[in-house]
């Protein structure tokens, strides 16, 4: 077997290498849009047949990338801004300011996961960081590399890591293929005052890992932004926070203060009592049969059903506005483009409804409530007795959601345990709506 291991392991490894071999030389001599989403400022657009006479004759296309009418001009704006001197967060704060979209609004078909409300500094330095802009291609910014769960236990396996790579590693395009956003020397400035300014501000840091474990971890979120809360250690104890300011851009409709605190140890106690109670072997049928009716009866939209409404009701809009130009004389065939991609969005959120919907109407039944009785029979007696870095995949198991309301000082808890019957969708949405 482990002969037979090996071979294949090899095997695999040389259709790795064939594979991102002819990728790298398309990019870099054909310069072929290889998949994935467009970057912001861009959409995509037909360029014709596969060169691959089978995948051809099934139908399948090229694309290539064209600037999106209503974003390009804001990217042009971002880099103008920035080499003036305006800092991310001004640059942030500015558009926010003037109801300019944030890349996640602009697209809610596929953005239903995120806010929203308001642009972030990340966001802002993700396009001023991204070489497409110019007009190349731009292939190998990332890549996946595999690493051994245990170096003394090779039998336990691999964890798959997704990091990115150098600069001097990125294939490029020997020629710019579709139309640029800003010319190669001003993205070249403005990489070059971004360098200038990590020598001057070293606090500008990418993210690291901590060994430090957090039972609540991606459990907790925030009741003003609805985002989850960050695991830190004051005063050596573990708390969670959220400091949406920090990151986003100040935004008129929410009122939210620079940071927001809770202890870990405030929460434990209380949250184990509980689920002591609610899910002990004898309580555990009553409980599960109370989350069937609850199923039944709620009629809570699902956060995806509002985003797909508005959607749909900005294409709607949209739409409009396209045929109102083409009324005015302006060009049949970019018009044409640009209401093929308004009824795509249209299309994707008119599924996303219909997915969504079927989601909802997912009910327990009980030979599905005497299964979860019987996987989640023994895990209270676990929990009341584990220490507290050793209770996170058990509350994970219990389908934990915890929401902190700060004015009120209360956390509000719900639990949905893991169910194989579970309906979902990816929450990102269709990253490749154009191989359909």
């Amino acid at each position: 077997m482990s002969v037979f291991g090996g071979m294949s392991k090899g095997e695999r490894n040389r259709v790795k290498i064939r594979v991102r071999t002819a990728m790298g030389s398309q990019a870099k001599i054909e310069g072929r849009f290889l998949g994935g989403r467009p970057p912001y400022g861009y959409r995509l657009a037909d360029a014709g047949p596969h060169p691959n006479p089978a995948k051809a004759a099934d139908g399948k296309r090229l694309h290539r990338l064209e600037p999106d009418p209503q974003a390009a001009p804001i990217v042009v704006r971002i880099f103008t801004e920035y080499l003036r001197g305006t800092g991310l967060y001004a640059i942030a704060e500015g558009l926010t300011r003037d109801n300019i979209p944030c890349p996640s609004a602009h697209d809610r078909a596929r953005n239903p996961h995120r806010d929203g409300r308001a642009w972030s500094k990340n966001t802002v330095r993700a396009i001023l960081t991204n070489p497409r802009y110019t007009g190349h291609e731009v292939w190998n910014k990332q890549r996946k590399q595999e690493i051994l769960l245990d170096i003394d236990d090779v039998t336990l396996g691999h964890r798959t890591q997704q990091t990115w790579n150098t600069p001097e590693q990125w294939i490029w395009s020997t020629q710019p293929v579709h139309e640029p956003l800003v010319s190669k020397t001003t993205f070249t400035r403005a990489q070059a005052r971004r360098h200038d300014r990590r020598q001057h501000h070293p606090a500008e840091r990418s993210p690291r890992t901590t060994p430090r474990t957090y039972a609540l971890r991606g459990l907790i979120r925030c009741s003003l932004c609805d985002r989850k809360m960050q695991g830190t250690f004051n005063h050596g104890h573990p708390h969670y926070r959220c400091r949406y300011p920090y990151e986003y851009a100040k935004s008129s409709p929410l009122d939210h203060p620079l940071t927001v605190y809770i202890r870990e140890a405030a929460i434990l106690p209380e949250l184990d009592r509980w689920i002591a109670q609610v899910f002990a072997p004898g309580q555990l049928k009553t409980t599960l049969q109370a989350m069937q009716r609850s199923q039944r009866t709620a009629a809570t939209p699902l956060p995806g059903l509002e985003a797909a409404r508005r959607t749909i009701t900005d294409c709607d809009r949209r739409l409009n506005q396209y045929r109102a130009a083409l009324d005015a004389g302006a060009s049949p065939a970019t018009v044409a483009n640009w209401i093929g991609q308004a009824e795509a969005d249209k299309a994707a959120a008119q599924q996303q409804l219909i997915t969504a919907g079927a989601a909802r109407r997912t009910v327990l039944t009980d030979e599905q409530i005497h299964g979860m009785i019987k996987d989640l029979g023994d895990l209270t007696d676990r929990l009341v007795t584990a220490p507290a870095d050793r209770k996170a995949p058990l509350y994970q198991a219990f389908g934990l959601t915890l929401t902190y309301n700060m004015k009120k000082r209360v956390v509000t808890v719900e639990s949905q345990p893991a169910s194989s019957v579970y309906v979902r969708t990816c929450p990102r949405g269709d990253l490749n709506p154009h191989a359909r």
